[in-house]
This record gives structure tokens, C-alpha cells and sequence, in this order.
């Protein structure tokens, strides 16, 4: 007899087998099931990870998210760590400055006179060049006015010539030449300027105060010249030969006039600049030393040209 048959006839001993295995097989089953499932949620953790890891996993990619970092913990982390990276930089690039003012530090001497004749030169700038510039503004045009200082320019060439050579600039000399002899015919006495507008020629401004800087003769102390500005020893003694090499001199023989179109040059370079002293102005927090550091390392850089 088979045993579903003992069981229907009630064969008492082989029913009591078949409960016993029956709730047996029930209560593991259901057993290991709720033991191996996420709490609250019935699905199954991945292959080879532990409960633990499991809500982890949901909150990526299952239909509820994992709890929410307390807001402003992740953006306060991201801010520190930003801020963090941010004052090593200033402080890499504060070092940095420094070590270089320390090497490059401009001898300054006569600190107490320079500022005075900065606030001098200042007041001169601004109460009697600045308007007369504004007022040769308004009486000519812009393009008359730039066809003086072309005029006066090209004059230059000497100066510019002399000084190239002297620095061993050959290829530098050649180009003003060229530069010369075009402006002079087809510009028109240097009124205007095709060499660098037609032929791409460009000019190579150099005066004996970079002469002497670049065969190594040190700027020395920082001088404020009254009228002229920010200077320095080995530039303001460079102003005797310069002087020589303007042809304008030799053939104007009266000083007065000489002083006198020296004045109108710079009322007439000064109304082509307008504006840009008053912004180089609000960019100082202390104007002399400002001046004083934009004029050395401006000349720095020529010499290195």
C-alpha cells in the first residue's frame, strides 16, 4: 500500500510521520526567509553582502531611499574644504610676493621728498595738465591731434636709432629705419604712421636709461623729478644724452621756446590719454609708493626686451 493510501485508510503511524515532516519543512521555510530579507522592505540582499550593507544598496538603486544625510552636513564639508584649499593658495601666493618684494626691493632713499613732489606733481597733473589737455581736446580733433605727436614721434628716430645700436639690437635699428624713411615720405613728415598700418613695421622705443640697464648698470636710488615724474639715479642722469638727440633742439635755438614746445607736447600727449591717470589713481591705496613700483618695474621690463 502506498503511503497516501495508509494515510487515507488512517494508518495513525505514517499520518503522525507526514505532519511532522510536513510542519517541519513549513517552519524552516518560513524561517530562513524572514531571516535573510531586509526588514520592513522582502527583498533579498545582493550575492555575498550582509543585512547591514543591504539598505545601502537600496537607497541607490531599490523603489524607497535610504535616510537622508541631515541637510547642510555635505554643503558645510564641501564650504571647509573649499575655504581650506583656498587659504593655502593665498598663502602659497602671499609668500610668493613677498620673497619676490624682498629680492626686488626698490632703494628708496629720499622716501620723504618723493612723496612730497608726488603730491606736487599730483596737484600739478590735475589742476593745470588735465584741463589743458581736456581744453586741446575740445579745440581739436582727435586725428590732428595724433598727427602731432606722430610728428614729434618720428623726430625721435635718432634717439631710437642710437640707442638700438648701442644695445646691439641690429635687426631692431634696421626696422626704425625703415620706419623712418617710410613715415617721413609717404606718411608725410610722420604726420601719420603706414609703416606699422601697411607694412606691420613696429616701433622699438629705447632711450639711454635702458641702454645702461641693459649693459648692467643698477636703476639706484628712486627719485620723483618735479614735472617729470617718477625716475630714478641711473634714468635721470640718462635725461643729458636724450636731450642732446632731439633734432628739435638744434633748430630751435631760444630756451623759452624750446620749454614752450615741450609743454605743448605734453599737453597734446596728455589729451590723448585722458582718464587714464584718474583709473591707474583708483587702483593705489598709497599713490607714491603705487607710482613708485608700477614706474620700476615697468622699466625692469623694458630693459629685458
Amino acid at each position: 500500500m502506498t503511503f497516501l493510501g495508509r494515510l487515507i485508510i488512517g494508518d495513525t503511524k505514517s499520518a503522525n510521520q507526514l505532519w511532522f515532516t510536513l510542519a517541519l519543512v513549513i517552519f524552516l521555510f518560513f524561517g530562513c526567509a524572514s531571516q535573510n530579507s531586509i526588514p520592513g522592505t522582502g527583498i533579498p540582499p545582493g550575492n555575498g553582502e550582509s543585512t547591514r550593507e543591504a539598505p545601502q544598496q537600496l537607497g541607490k538603486s531599490g523603489s524607497e531611499a535610504a535616510p537622508a544625510a541631515p541637510p547642510g552636513d555635505k554643503s558645510e564639508e564641501d564650504s571647509e574644504k573649499i575655504s581650506d584649499e583656498f587659504d593655502d593658495e593665498m598663502a602659497a601666493e602671499l609668500d610668493k610676493e613677498f620673497a619676490e618684494k624682498e629680492l626686488d626691493e626698490v632703494s628708496d632713499p629720499f622716501s620723504g621728498y618723493n612723496r612730497s613732489m608726488t603730491v606736487f606733481n599730483d596737484k600739478l597733473y590735475t589742476w593745470v595738465l588735465d584741463p589743458a589737455g581736456r581744453g586741446l581736446r575740445f579745440v581739436l580733433p582727435e586725428y590732428s591731434r595724433r598727427g602731432i605727436a606722430n610728428f614729434f614721434d618720428n623726430l625721435l628716430y635718432p634717439l631710437r636709432l642710437i640707442n638700438n645700436l648701442l644695445q646691439a639690437k641690429f635687426a631692431n635699428s634696421g626696422e626704425e629705419t625703415l620706419r623712418f624713411v617710410t613715415n617721413t615720405t609717404i606718411g608725410v613728415f610722420g604726420l601719420w604712421d603706414p609703416a606699422d598700418k601697411w607694412f606691420g613695421l613696429e616701433a622699438h622705443d629705447e632711450d639711454f636709461g635702458q641702454t645702461l640697464g641693459y649693459w648692467g648698470v643698477g636703476p639706484g636710488p628712486h627719485i620723483v623729478l618735479p614735472f617729470l615724474g617718477p625716475s630714478n639715479l641711473r634714468d635721470m642722469f640718462a635725461l643729458v644724452p636724450d636731450y642732446y638727440l632731439d633734432p628739435a633742439i638744434y633748430y630751435i635755438d631760444s630756451e623759452k621756446d624750446q620749454l614752450a614746445l615741450r609743454v605743448f607736447k605734453e599737453v597734446n600727449k596728455t589729451s590723448l590719454h585722458i582718464g587714464e591717470y584718474e583709473n591707474l589713481k583708483r587702483d593705489a591705496l598709497d599713490l607714491y609708493p603705487f607710482l613708485r613700483d608700477v614706474y620700476e618695474q615697468n622699466r625692469a621690463k623694458l630693459i629685458l626686451e
